[in-house]
């Protein structure tokens, strides 16, 4: 068996969780849970980061295509984190000044998209 980074995050955090009941003061058990919930994002986050950029940036391409098909729009060359990121925000300024300009329907489509982006990126606690 080959553990994966989000495995080995949930086992840890799963074991912070149990530990809880056994700490003493209230300020030991919050910390811990707060731990184990950012362990517990950062399983996702291995598990999903790359996945969610992606379609993020692809939908931010296609989008400003359709709305502003005189410009380019950066491709993803990585599917490192950071390069997703560095693309993603580049994507992210061109909609904004694309937005600040934009007519209702415009806006309207725009607005969609960022509400799509968010639910995609919306951590399920448990």
């Amino acid at each position: 068996m080959k553990p994966e980074a989000s495995d080995i995050l949930d086992i840890s955090a799963g074991q912070l969780m149990g530990l809880i009941p056994s700490l003493s003061a209230s300020y030991q058990q919050s910390a811990t849970a707060v731990h184990a919930l950012l362990i517990k994002f950062a399983a996702r986050e291995y598990e999903r980061g790359a996945e969610i950029r992606a379609a993020e940036n692809a939908d931010i391409r296609t989008l400003l295509a359709e709305l502003a098909p005189e410009a380019t729009a950066p491709e993803d060359t990585s599917l490192a984190i950071s390069a997703l990121n560095a693309v993603n925000a580049e994507l992210r300024r061109r909609l904004i000044a694309l937005h600040a300009q934009a007519d209702a329907a415009t806006n309207k489509r725009i607005w969609r998209l960022l509400k799509d982006m968010a639910a995609r990126r919306a951590v399920p606690l448990f």
